[in-house]
Formats: structure tokens, sequence, C-alpha cells
């Protein structure tokens, strides 16, 4: 079944981890057999990998955050300067377009090239590019609010404001805060442009801030159930209802620690704690029980985000196995236009409905 994955940093794992994603996977894995650190010799997408899942959309980030000693977060390194974060941010998505250029992915801006490409997809996947959208994870790279314009003609869809600690913009995980003066300038001129917002890592009060300041659409490309697993990176039920009420399209992510409660990231295992892709699923149904419907849900992976299958459900050796996730929603009931909705109607009609 064709998959539209709401969430993969393509370009951070070329450019920034010096990936081939020209290569299967078990060769990527092979190549870096010999390197130590998390996620190495443990990746899971490449673009062979991509195609045998039958992803043919994805929302594909760049992202470069901005360091701030006062509010940088261990594990996320960033930038010394937005300037330097859009030089960054830029060579990603330079990486994007020689891909296109070689004609092995398509970048999808408007209604009509994604309905060209979803039929086509639909029809013959073989003869047809990986298409992507390109989404923006933390703001930083975005120098000023106005250069959200130049971002916009160079074919950027949908920005996250903050990623982990403080961006320029608004508060994100693991910070308590909301938006600067500059952040709400931003989200003015995204509203004009027609840029989506993702509501993902927003802090909770530059959630509600979000969602007051912003009135065009919205999703939150990779994000799980608070009520299933504790933690300001979740949405709290609340929260949910409001992205409900907005039209807006959550992303069941795989990272396992916001899969199992009490998880221990460099300490916890799969194994150990029992995960597998039912608990991916348990998200996508709370989210389908909440809201009374399909209507909202969907998958936004975020496979080799930062970390590899030591962090992935036990039972997941490459994105190939979220093709497993259809035949997990029939045993629970949902019927196959429900499970054609998560796995991917649900992105398409969203951008549909934001591009008409």
């Amino acid at each position: 079944m064709l998959l539209f994955d709401g969430h993969l940093d393509l370009s951070m794992n070329a450019i920034d981890w010096n990936r081939d994603l020209n290569l299967g996977v078990y060769d990527l894995r092979a190549r870096e057999a010999s390197m130590a650190g998390k996620g190495r010799a443990k990746g899971t997408v490449t673009l062979p990998e991509l195609r045998r899942a039958e992803v043919g959309l994805c929302m594909a980030t760049v992202i470069k955050r901005t360091a701030r000693p006062a509010t940088d977060v261990p594990g996320f390194p960033g930038a010394a300067s937005q300037e330097v974060s859009y030089g960054w941010a830029q060579g990603q998505l330079a990486y994007y377009r020689v891909l296109e250029a070689a004609g092995k992915v398509r970048m999808i801006a408007d209604r009509e090239a994604l309905d060209e490409h979803v039929a086509g997809w639909l029809q013959d996947s073989a003869s047809q590019p990986l298409g992507f959208i390109l989404a923006m994870e933390g703001a930083d790279p975005v120098v000023w609010p106005a250069q959200a314009e130049s971002w916009w003609a160079d074919g950027l869809r949908v920005v996250g404001p903050a990623h982990y600690g403080v961006s320029g913009y608004a508060h994100g995980t693991s910070t308590e805060g909301g938006f600067t003066a500059q952040g709400r300038e931003l989200l003015r001129i995204m509203d004009g442009l027609g840029m989506i917002l993702d509501l993902s890592h927003l802090a909770e009060q530059a959630f509600w801030e979000a969602l007051d300041l912003f009135r065009g659409h919205l999703l939150a490309s990779h994000n799980n159930c608070r009520a299933l697993v504790p933690g300001d990176r979740q949405f709290s039920d609340e929260q949910l209802r409001a992205v409900f009420a907005r039209g807006g399209v959550i992303g069941a992510v795989l990272d396992a620690w916001m899969l199992h409660p009490g998880w221990v990231r460099g300490e916890t295992t799969p194994a150990q704690a029992g995960v597998t892709l039912e608990a991916v699923v348990d998200h996508i149904d709370h989210i389908c029980q909440l809201a009374g419907n399909a209507d909202h849900a969907a998958i936004g992976s975020d496979l080799d985000g930062g970390y590899g299958t030591e962090q992935t459900p036990m039972d997941l050796d490459t994105i190939y196995d979220l093709q497993r996730v259809p035949g997990l929603l029939r045993a629970r009931g949902y019927t196959e236009a429900d499970v054609e909705k998560i796995m991917y109607r649900n992105w398409v009609d969203l951008f549909r409905r934001a591009w008409s």
C-alpha cells in the first residue's frame, strides 16, 4: 500500500551523518560497522528501502537549530548563529535538489503536482520518483521572519517553529514558554504565504499561542499521545482535540522513548521494554477513538532521526516494516478505507485542502 511518511530527516542523514542514501540499508550498515555512536550501523532508511517500503511520499526536512547556551540540549548541537543555521539548511536543500536533478526524487509544492504524483504511484509506482514535501524542523534557518518568503520560493511548505530547546521564534521540547515577538511575526508571514504550521516539538504554552495566532492549516508531523506515554513531547487529549477542531493530522512516531513509559534513552532497549509496532498502533487508535473517526491519524515515523534500531520497536528492522501496520489495523477492526486514510490519504487530503 502507498505510504506517506510525515517526517523523515533524509538530508540530515546525508549531510550531517555523511551517509550515502543510494545504498541499500544493509550495505549502509556494513559501511558503518566500525563506527561508534548512537544509531551507527543501525539505520533503517535509504532511497532503495523507501521504494521497497512503498513510501511514495514523505515530508522531508531541513534542520539545524542554533545553539543558545542557556537552553541548549545535550545530543542536539546547534550552529553558532542563525546565519550558520541558514547556510547549513541550504546545504541540505542542495542535496535534495541534486537528487531531483538525477531523477531520484520529486519535490511536491502544489496541488497539481501532488495529484499527479499520487495518481502515478497508484497506477505504476515503479516508474515514479520518490516524492517529498519540503519541511523545516525548528525555524532557526529562517534568519528573520520576512526571509520565509525566500524559503517559500525555494519550495518550503511546512515549518515547525521550534525543535529541542528555544529557537529564535518559540520555546520547544524540554522548555516552558511561548512565542517571541519575532515568532509572532513569523506566524503572520507564514499565514500570508500559505505555509503549513507544524506543531510538533512546541512547548505547551507555545502550542496554545500558535493556535490563537495562526489561522492557516496546521499539522503535527510526528507526535504521540500523552495519555499513553507521559511527557511534554506528547500531546494531551485536550491538545489532540484542538488539532482535530482545526482539521489537522497527527503522524504517529516510532521513536521508542515516545512509545514506552519510563524509557531511559541510552539504557532501555526495545527487547527489555517489549516495544513492538503494536505500540505505534495503540497511539494511532487512541487518536481515532478520541476523534470518533480515522480522519486525523497518520504516520510520521521519524526513523533515523538521530537514532537507529536501538531505539525503535523490536519488530522493526527497516522502514519496510511499516507495511505491517495495515494488517495490525485490520486486526483491530479498521476498515480498508480507514487503513488507506491512515497510511496516506489523510496527509494527501490535508495538503489538497491547504493548496486548494
